[in-house]
C-alpha cells in the first residue's frame, strides 16, 4: 500500500513509518520541520525512515495538493499537529491555524485527489478533567481545559463530517501520553531521565498525585497500523492507551530505578491546562483492532534511556 504520513519526521510519525516499511508498504512523509524542537532531530528521524520526504506546511493548501499529486497515496496517516497543552495556552491562534485549518486543507485535498482512507491522530486531552475513569469513547466531552484539546476535537469532527460528505473511511485515534525513543525533549520522561542521570533537579508540578496512562510508542505504532488495516466506510474513534495509569510520584520513582540515581525534586504549583488524570478504556480497540499494549513503563523508560545515551554518543548535527 502507498501510505503518506503527515508529521512523519516527528516522534510517533517516524516510528509509524518504520513499522510500515518493515512490512513492505511504500511510504512518504510530509513535514514542515518547524523549530518547536531542534529540526535537525526531525531530519535525522526522516532520513532513517526510508520514506520519500516532502517538506511542506499543511497551512499551504497548494503545497498539500502538490504532495498528493506527486505521491498519489492510497491512504493517509495524519499525525502532523502542533502538540503540547501548555504551549497551546500561550499560542492558541497558531494551534487553531495548524491543527484545524491544516487538517481541513488535508481533508479537502484528499477528497479531491480520490484518497478515501485516512487515520487521524487525536488525543486523550479531548476528555479534559473527565470525572469518570477509565475514559471511554462514548463519554461526554464536556470537560476540555486547553486550546490544544479544542483543536483535536475539532479535527475529529471535521473527519466525521468529511467521512459522511465524501464517502471517506476515517478512524480517529485518541493517544494517551506516548513516550519512548525519539520523544520530544520537552516531555516529562525526557526531562526526568536526563536531569536525574546528570544529578540536576527536576520540576514536579503539583503534589505528585496526578496520573497519566503512559503508552509506549511501539504499542501506539502497532495500533495505528491496525486501524489503517481495518478502516471501514464512515467514521470511527478509538482510545490507544497503556491501560496502566501511573502517578507522577511513581513515574519519578520508576525513572530513578532505571538510571540508579535519586532525584533532586523542585516542587512547583500545578500548571494551567494540565488534567488531573488520564486512563484509557481500550476495550473497543482491543475488540475491533486487536490492540494489545505490551511494553511496561519501566521497560519503555529503559529503552528510552538506552536510545538517549546512544544519541549522546552520536549527536545530531544541524
Amino acid at each position: 500500500m502507498k501510505v503518506l504520513v503527515t508529521g512523519g519526521a516527528g516522534f510517533i510519525g517516524s516510528h509509524t513509518l518504520e513499522a510500515l516499511r518493515d512490512r513492505g508498504d511504500t511510504t512518504a512523509l510530509l513535514d514542515d520541520f518547524n523549530d518547536f524542537y531542534d529540526p535537525a532531530i526531525k531530519r535525522r528521524n526522516a532520513a532513517e525512515t526510508g520514506a520519500e520526504i516532502f517538506a511542506a506546511d499543511l497551512r499551504d493548501r497548494a503545497a498539500v495538493r502538490s504532495v498528493l499529486q506527486s505521491f498519489r497515496p492510497e491512504a493517509i496517516i495524519h499525525l502532523a499537529a502542533r502538540a503540547g497543552v501548555r504551549a497551546s495556552i500561550e499560542h492558541p491562534r497558531l494551534y487553531v491555524d495548524v491543527n484545524v485549518n491544516g487538517t481541513l486543507n488535508l481533508l479537502d485535498e484528499a477528497a479531491a485527489a480520490g484518497v478515501r482512507r485516512l487515520v487521524f491522530a487525536s488525543s486523550s486531552s479531548v476528555y479534559g478533567n473527565n470525572p469518570k475513569v477509565p475514559f471511554a469513547e462514548t463519554d461526554p466531552l464536556e470537560s476540555i481545559i486547553s486550546p490544544y484539546a479544542v483543536t483535536k476535537l475539532a479535527g475529529e469532527n471535521l473527519c466525521r463530517i468529511y467521512a459522511g460528505l465524501h464517502g471517506l473511511s476515517v478512524t480517529a485515534l485518541r493517544f494517551f501520553t506516548v513516550y519512548g525513543p525519539r520523544q520530544r525533549p520537552d516531555l516529562a520522561i525526557s526531562k526526568f531521565a536526563h536531569h536525574i542521570e546528570a544529578g540536576l533537579p527536576i520540576d514536579v508540578y503539583g503534589d505528585g498525585t496526578s496520573s497519566r496512562d503512559y503508552t509506549y510508542v511501539g504499542d501506539i505504532a502497532a495500533g495505528v497500523l491496525a486501524a489503517l488495516d481495518r478502516l471501514q466506510p464512515g467514521f470511527r474513534v478509538y482510545n490507544l492507551g497503556g491501560d496502566r495509569p501511573v502517578t507522577l510520584a511513581n513515574l519519578v520513582g520508576t525513572v530513578e530505578r532505571v538510571v540508579s540515581k535519586t532525584a533532586l525534586i523542585k516542587h512547583l504549583p500545578a500548571q494551567p491546562g494540565d488534567v488531573e488524570r488520564t486512563w484509557a478504556d481500550v476495550r473497543r480497540a482491543r475488540e475491533d483492532l486487536g490492540y494489545a499494549p505490551s511494553v511496561s513503563l519501566e521497560e519503555g523508560i529503559r529503552r528510552y534511556c538506552d536510545w538517549a545515551r546512544s544519541l549522546a554518543e552520536h549527536p545530531v548535527s544541524a
